[in-house]
């Protein structure tokens, strides 16, 4: 049985919008702001171990073709983490939800646009070990209503921008989660982990 784990970068107040600043979000660029040097390493070194654990990808289209933009390049631009990290994303079997691509351009990609809540029930019941999401904002909400998810790993970076899309943003009401592990990645950095509590969503106004 697969485990789907959303894993992901966030500010200290849970914004996860253009950590690269390439999207022109005016406080976007924060990742730079923190990371570097050992900081640096240590967070590739997580990032390069967790993908290297897992047994496929699980994208929404937007992202997939924001990673397919930079990593089919033919030059070292795909060299973003590490290249053991690089050479796994793109060996990795992934699966990309989308209505609208007709291709998801990379290989060893598989596109789901039926009834999505399905093929993923589906995917889950076949894949033995971890179903990596990366970004796919959309996605994770959907998961997440669904009860589909079932682990999120969080790097927390020590910086507040106040504004910006949340990891959870337009989520119904409440879900439950239980921390499972922290750890410091380099001197700055945090990771958390949580497991999500499957059963009934929490909503507002109602007592747990």
């Amino acid at each position: 049985m697969g485990k789907i784990i959303i894993s992901s970068n966030a500010t200290l107040d849970g914004v996860v919008q253009d950590p690269d600043g390439e999207e022109g979000f005016e406080r976007g660029g924060w990742f730079h702001q923190f990371v570097e040097g050992e900081d640096l390493a240590a967070w590739a070194a997580r990032e390069t171990e967790e993908v290297l654990g897992a047994e496929a990808l699980l994208l929404g289209g937007r992202t997939s073709e924001w990673f397919a933009s930079r990593m089919l390049t033919g030059d070292d631009a795909d060299v973003r983490v590490s290249r053991a990290w690089a050479d796994r994303v793109k060996s990795i079997p992934k699966y990309v939800v989308s209505s609208t691509l007709d291709d998801p351009r990379w290989s060893h990609a598989t596109l789901v646009n039926g009834d999505v809540v399905k093929e993923i029930s589906e995917l889950k019941e076949n894949v033995d070990g971890d179903i990596l999401v990366y970004g796919s904002y959309q996605l994770v909400r959907m998961l997440t209503e669904q009860d589909l998810a079932d682990e999120l790993r969080l790097v927390v970076f020590p910086v507040v921008v106040g504004a910006g899309l949340r990891i959870f943003d337009g989520t119904s009401g409440s879900k439950a989660l239980r921390p499972v592990d922290t750890r410091r990645v380099g001197d700055r950095l945090v990771l958390c982990t949580y497991a999500f509590a499957h059963g009934p969503r929490l909503q507002p106004g109602n007592p747990a």
